[in-house]
């Protein structure tokens, strides 16, 4: 009798099977180390929250950055304006030199979507109604990445951020549990960590307690409160010299008496007009603004270059640290707001944990069972590859760290009746051709080819519509698709290549046995 061989097909099932055996364990051994699958907000209790959007703030931003770059650049091309002013939605100024106009001009056209009224030398800047719209519709993908990148570097596992309707924002955090990690969370996400560096309006700075934001603002001016105290307010020029948008790094640090600072550094642009702005105003004071609120003002002793600077104002180091994460994920172009929070706790997720394995457990159970009383070794060898199935599924899962949530287990169970029906097929095309009396090696060869079709059409046809459902669904729903799209291509291997190969390896003893009914569950004897 021939001796079992190896075959390349059962080596990689072999090596898939350790692969997934060893990447897995530290899922279901919950180890510190190792990649792990995450659990969704369902399984394991988190926060539900759906933010609003004040995308009319993004219009009064860009108005007022747009105001900051011309300043800047008649400023850098000796241009003289006077009356640079800011109204609402709306940048008023006033050319002093007729011969400088064509290169205004041409600077103002470059601006997309900036709509240019002009009476002689007095201009009135305003958005195009289409640029405002975009405008809107920035401000929202922009505040999900914003928000995305921010948890990222809290250091939550997974969290789901989305876009909910016109002007909504969906979050989801998983593995919040205290009232403390909801309080801070919900303190980064609503941050708009917008960062300016404003010059004080030093002939007026002695008024700040008595002037009124009305009459500030005839002066071009605007009055901030201090970050020590509502109380101490500061007379800034409206038009920022510099906004967060330059910013390319933060870093927590700590100050000489060891308290928590925050070092930022600035593009090549920012640290230009910075240096530039700098060296003008020796003597004069620069107010670092951060959300409206100056943290200090200190007077500008000499030109700074290198385009960095610290921010300070009696952080603690957890402020400090969400401050930081705050500047280096972006600004908010839009406040957010809090229209509805929902809690779910821990014991909700056990349940849901334990139906969920209950359902796991039953379907494996009885799909196992079946297979061995309808199949007999046959089943055996599709059980195995099942086994196989599961363990691969969860190990590419934790490889790419993915989340897995209710809709996520539902599609475990799903794959399982996946898995094991390419094998059904297979047996059933490898027992037509027994009962026809076609030899053992040529009815499990021919089996196979025969149903390679059949079973490559059904999971192609379910791959795109997991893939469908994860381009277009919410959270949820991807968690559905993405172990639905893993087990299937999963399943390919192992339902197919793998079992195959374990036919291969087999093969002498199947050829010189003659009970059918051992190894395919059918009564006719070779």
């Amino acid at each position: 009798m021939n001796s079992p061989r190896l075959n390349y097909r059962l080596v990689i099932f072999f090596l898939a099977i350790i692969f997934g055996v060893g990447m897995s364990m530290p899922t279901f051994l919950q180890t510190e180390k190792g990649a792990k699958i995450s659990l969704g907000l369902d399984l394991q209790g988190g926060l539900h929250m759906l933010l609003g959007v004040k995308t009319e703030e993004a219009i009064k931003s860009k108005i007022k950055s747009i105001a900051s770059s011309v300043k800047f650049f008649a400023q850098s091309g000796d241009i003289i304006i006077d009356d640079l002013r800011i109204q609402e939605e709306t940048i008023t100024l006033t050319l002093l030199d007729k011969d400088e106009e064509k290169k205004l001009d041409e600077m103002l056209k470059a601006i997309q979507g900036l709509h240019v009224n002009k009476e002689a030398l007095k201009y009135t800047l305003s958005l195009e109604e289409k640029e405002k719209e975009l405008t809107k519709e920035y401000a929202i993908s922009q505040a999900v990445e914003t928000i995305r990148n921010r948890l990222d570097q809290f250091g939550l596992a997974e969290p789901n951020v989305a876009k909910q309707g016109s002007d909504k924002i969906l979050v989801e955090l998983p593995g919040i549990k205290t009232a403390d990690d909801e309080q801070r969370a919900r303190e980064l996400i609503a941050k708009a960590a917008h960062l300016q560096l404003m010059a004080v309006d030093e002939k007026r700075a002695d008024r700040a307690n008595s002037m009124s934001p009305t009459e500030a603002a005839q002066y071009g001016d605007v009055i901030l409160p201090d970050a020590r105290g509502e109380q101490i307010r500061h007379i800034l020029k409206e038009i920022p010299i510099i906004d967060g948008s330059m910013l390319t790094d933060a870093k927590v640090a700590f100050s000489e008496m060891q308290q928590p600072v925050i070092n930022f550094t600035l593009n090549s642009e920012g640290a230009k007009i910075f240096g530039d702005f700098t060296a003008n105003n020796v003597g004069n004071r620069l107010a670092i603004v951060l959300d409206n609120k100056v943290y200090s003002d200190p007077v500008i002793r000499e030109r700074i270059g290198g385009g960095s600077g610290q921010i300070s104002g009696g952080f603690s180091v957890k402020e400090a640290h969400d401050v930081a994460i705050a500047l280096r994920s972006g600004a908010l172009l839009a406040p957010v707001t809090l229209l509805e929070k929902r809690s779910i706790g821990p014991s909700l997720g056990a349940d849901s944990i334990k139906a969920s394995l209950i359902a796991l457990v039953s379907g494996f159970s009885l799909v196992v069972a079946f297979m061995l009383f309808y199949y007999r070794m046959a089943g055996v060898i599709a059980n195995i590859a099942l086994v196989a199935n599961l363990f691969l599924l969860i190990a590419i899962m934790a490889l790419f760290g993915a989340t897995l949530t209710l809709p996520g287990m539902a599609g475990i169970v799903l794959i399982i009746g996946i898995a094991v029906d390419a094998n059904v097929i297979i047996c059933e095309r490898i027992r037509e051709l027994l009962r026809a009396g076609v030899g053992m090696k040529q009815a499990i060869e021919n089996g196979y080819a025969n149903a390679m079709s059949a079973i490559v059409d059904s999971n192609l046809t379910s791959l795109i519509t997991a893939v469908i459902l994860y381009v277009y669904g919410t959270g949820p729903i991807k968690g559905f698709a993405v172990s639905l799209s893993i087990g299937i291509l999963v399943s390919m291997l192992t339902a197919i290549l793998g079992t195959h190969g374990i036919y291969q390896f087999i093969m002498p003893y199947l050829e010189k046995s003659k009970n059918l009914t051992f190894w395919f569950g059918i009564k006719r004897s070779a």
